[in-house]
């Protein structure tokens, strides 16, 4: 057993260092990848959610926007909120949809960057399992998908979170979906045993910034609004632990929601393909800075003192920018 174990060990980090990346250590759920950055002290990425439709719904016209911008930045990643494949996710790690939803869309120079994602509630409809493989990594290089890991990216960290089984919808009222649970269940433990990794991994975190990324929203008035089940299990453990931002996906729109008991901000990009036009709930609208409800995506920029973060549509255009300072934690 312990050399079974060994054994898988060394080939994620066999794997890791085939790909670029750093791989530092595994505790249960959670993976560590260090990226280094290219210099001068500043980090930039992309964010993009709710995404692969095979170049429909706008998803060409967002991913050109994306090139643009993110040679403009000179991005170090793009991170991807999950729904990563639509309607179903993949059929298993040989489905053309791979290619045609993403290594065919995202072809801009700038955007040959590493991708993180996560996997959203609509890639637990296929094979799960298939987006995490290796084996999508010898097609293109880019692609890093893990249920929840680290990203140690010098001046920030990035926590990314496995949302979907905390949502007990998806076990009690399935609508007539499948969904691969394999590698998740026992359920309370597998999400317990995530909370407590990442509330050790926040609490031990040196970074300037720290930044948690997850595919549902703590925060959100467009369609499925807050997620109550991250409301109350999540959300207390990032307000203890100092997070600055809490990034996510699920509601085809772009939101800006402050919290009202912490300097956590919440940002929501799920918008990268079909979006969902007048769909804004009246409710809840405590700290509501921006919404959109077209296509678009986020970049985030980051230095040892300030913060940016910019929301573009699908024309390139900035609809909403937002900046912070450590020292001050002043919105603007």
């Amino acid at each position: 057993m312990a050399k079974a174990r060994l054994n898988k060990k060394s080939m994620v980090l066999c794997l890791a260092i085939c790909f670029g990346l750093c791989f530092v250590s595994v505790f249960a759920e959670l993976q560590r990848f260090e990226h280094p950055t290219k210099g001068g002290g500043i980090l930039s990425f992309l964010v993009l959610g709710d995404w692969g439709r095979q170049g429909d719904f706008n998803q060409s016209e967002v991913a050109y926007q994306m090139g643009i911008v993110g040679g403009k930045l000179d991005v170090d990643f793009v991170v991807s909120t999950g729904d990563n494949f639509y309607d179903d996710g993949l059929k298993g790690e040989h489905d053309p949809a791979f290619v045609d939803s993403y290594v065919n869309i995202y072809t801009a120079k700038s955007l040959q960057k590493q991708w993180y994602s996560v996997l959203g509630n609509h890639d637990y409809r296929g094979d799960a399992e298939a987006q995490l493989s290796p084996f999508l990594r010898t097609i293109d290089g880019r692609w890093l998908c893990q249920r929840s890991f680290i990203v140690n990216a010098e001046i920030a960290d990035l926590f990314f979170v496995d949302t979907t089984p905390f949502v007990r919808d998806y076990f009690d009222e399935p609508e007539n979906h499948v969904y691969d649970w394999r590698g998740v269940t026992p359920v309370e433990t597998y999400t317990t045993n995530i909370l407590n990794d990442l509330e050790s991994a926040l609490r031990e975190s040196a970074a300037k910034w720290k930044i948690v990324v997850g595919h549902h929203a703590i925060r959100s008035v467009g369609h499925h609004g807050d997620t109550k089940e991250l409301v109350d299990r999540l959300l207390p453990i990032l307000q203890a632990n100092n997070a600055d931002l809490y990034m996510n996906g699920h509601d085809h729109c772009l939101e800006h929601i402050s919290d009202d008991s912490s300097p956590i901000q919440f940002l929501t990009s799920g918008a990268g393909s079909k979006a969902w036009r007048g769909d804004l709930k009246e409710m809840n609208k405590q700290g509501l800075k921006f919404f959109y409800d077209g296509q678009g995506f986020m970049s985030v920029k980051l230095s040892q003192t300030d913060m940016e973060s910019v929301f573009y549509d699908v024309f390139g255009s900035v609809l909403h920018r937002w900046t912070t300072s450590k020292q001050l934690h002043s919105a603007i």
